[in-house]
């Protein structure tokens, strides 16, 4: 029994355990409750503040920011205004000085007709003039023109003829002056000991007999070999030595070679003389390649095309006044590697603008332009370095300096060319001379070959004779001397011998 009543006491006791603890829990949460809605309340407070003070600035930042657009507004209004005042007061301008022109104009083609009436006018009254002048005298104008000039004649015949011997006398006083001048050149030119050495080639010959087996029969072996080689052939009373003259010293090479040949060889004919020739053109473009190959391994240039330094062998044969060409160009890059190495500038890039800075006067006879376009062309054309392009390209001034090097390059050619005794101008200007006369006689249709011979007093032209007849030749040598006498300048008188020949070749089988 005892045990039931706990038991139920238990139960009773757990119930009323059990509704305190809800009814405690309930009490809690009414509070908390309570609280979070306070807070949020004052959340919501703050927010409304915060958004009030956020909208009160945007405003004040609003109007000062509508004050600033309303007076920049007001800037450019003015200034836009002031633009359009300016605008119109030039178009107002511009209307007053176009209407002063079109009067001017109107005024000058009043003028311009008032004038075209005056001179009918005066013209219709010298013709009637002229007419009633012929009749009264008779005579038509040409004939009173004949008449009148009869009479003066007839009466200043005493002062004609004093006139006559006075233009006669000035006439032989500037023909005295002129031979003057020539006899003065032709000294000055002789004297010229450089003129001897590069323009003239000396081959030894073992006995004067010789001589008449190169001249052969009516001069038929000397004639040949003149014309194939492109010099002129010296025969003369000098003891055991023939000379040959050219301006260009490739040709006078190329025909010491093959007259050495054939001497040797002592069979001399035209047909003979054509081989040995040829030889010869041969032996020297070997030479030609060699001075290339050695110039550029002794400046220590390792990097250009073979065709380049075949094209600067070349200059082994040239001269520049006076001065050989290519050990020129050697001494060149020789100064330009020390300027440059002290410098600080490319050693190998100042070595090779100096080598190659004249390649273009080993071809400047066949194709137009400076030396300086043309050696640029060529070292474009065969894949040289840009960097050697633009160092040789300023030598002469012609392009900007656009590296270091171009102004080393410069500086070596002046340093090289200046010192005493390397170049002599009246060489250069002999030689310059000597072309223009070839480039001449080249530049007519028909012409196969043309040659300045006799130090450029005489031009050997061989012309097509197919297409140059014997008349046509004769035109041609007039033409030639016509436009020398107008484009060169030169002492004394200069020959223009054209030749013609027919040549007719057969085999007998």
């Amino acid at each position: 029994m005892e045990l039931v009543i706990t038991i139920v006491f238990i139960v009773v006791a757990a119930i009323a355990g059990g509704a305190f603890g809800y009814f405690l829990r309930w009490i809690i949460s009414l509070g908390k409750k309570g609280s979070m809605e306070l807070k949020i309340k004052q959340m919501m407070l703050e927010a409304k503040d915060e958004a009030q003070r956020i909208v009160d600035e945007a405003e004040k930042k609003a109007a000062v920011e509508t004050k600033e657009s309303k007076l920049e507004l007001r800037k450019q209004e003015d200034t836009l205004k002031e633009k359009e005042e300016r605008l119109i007061k030039k178009e107002s301008l511009l209307d007053t000085r176009q209407s002063d022109i079109d009067k001017e104009v109107e005024s000058l083609k009043q003028k311009t007709e008032n004038t075209e009436k005056i001179k009918e006018k005066a013209e219709s009254l010298v013709a009637e003039q002229e007419q009633e002048l012929q009749k009264v005298s008779g005579l038509s104008k040409e004939e009173a023109r004949e008449e009148l000039l009869q009479a003066i004649e007839k009466e200043n015949q005493e002062d004609l003829i004093v006139r006559m011997q006075k233009l006669e006398r000035d006439g032989e006083d500037q023909l005295e002056k002129r031979a003057q001048e020539i006899l003065t050149s032709s000294i000055q030119r002789l004297a010229n000991s450089v003129s001897s050495d590069i323009m003239a080639t000396s081959v030894t010959i073992p006995s004067d007999e010789i001589k008449g087996k190169i001249i052969g029969r009516e001069g038929r072996n000397i004639k040949a070999f003149e014309k194939s080689a492109g010099v002129e052939v010296i025969v003369d009373d000098t003891p055991g030595a023939i000379t040959i003259s050219s301006f260009d010293p490739v040709r006078r090479q190329v025909a010491r070679l093959a007259l050495e040949n054939l001497i040797s060889d002592g069979r001399i004919q035209p047909a003979r003389i054509e081989d040995e020739i040829k030889k010869a053109q041969d032996q020297i473009n070997k030479i030609i390649k060699e001075k290339g190959e050695q110039a550029a391994f002794e400046c220590g240039v390792y990097n250009l095309d073979p065709r380049i330094v075949s094209i600067l062998g070349r200059l082994y044969f040239r001269t520049s006044y006076g001065q050989n060409v290519l050990q020129h160009s050697i001494e060149m890059a020789h100064i330009a590697g020390m300027i440059a190495e002290e410098l600080g500038a490319d050693v190998a890039i100042a070595k090779a603008g100096a080598l190659v800075h004249d390649i273009g006067k080993a071809i400047d006879h066949e194709v137009s332009g400076t030396h300086v376009d043309i050696g640029r062309r060529i070292l474009q054309k065969f894949g040289a370095d840009e960097r050697i392009i633009k160092s040789m390209e300023a030598h002469h001034e012609e392009y900007p300096y656009e590296t270091l090097e171009s102004r080393i390059v410069q500086a070596a050619d002046a340093i090289s060319g200046a010192r005493p005794g390397a170049r002599r101008d009246s060489v250069e200007n002999y030689i310059k001379r000597l072309t223009e006369l070839e480039a001449i006689a080249n530049s007519f249709e028909g012409v196969e070959k043309s040659y300045a011979i006799q130090a450029g007093r005489e031009v050997r032209i061989f012309v097509e004779p197919d297409k140059v007849n014997d008349l046509e030749a004769k035109k041609m040598a007039r033409d030639i001397a016509q436009r020398i006498e107008n484009e060169l300048k030169y002492p004394g008188e200069i020959k223009i011998n054209v030749i013609r020949e027919n040549r007719v070749i057969e085999y007998a089988r």
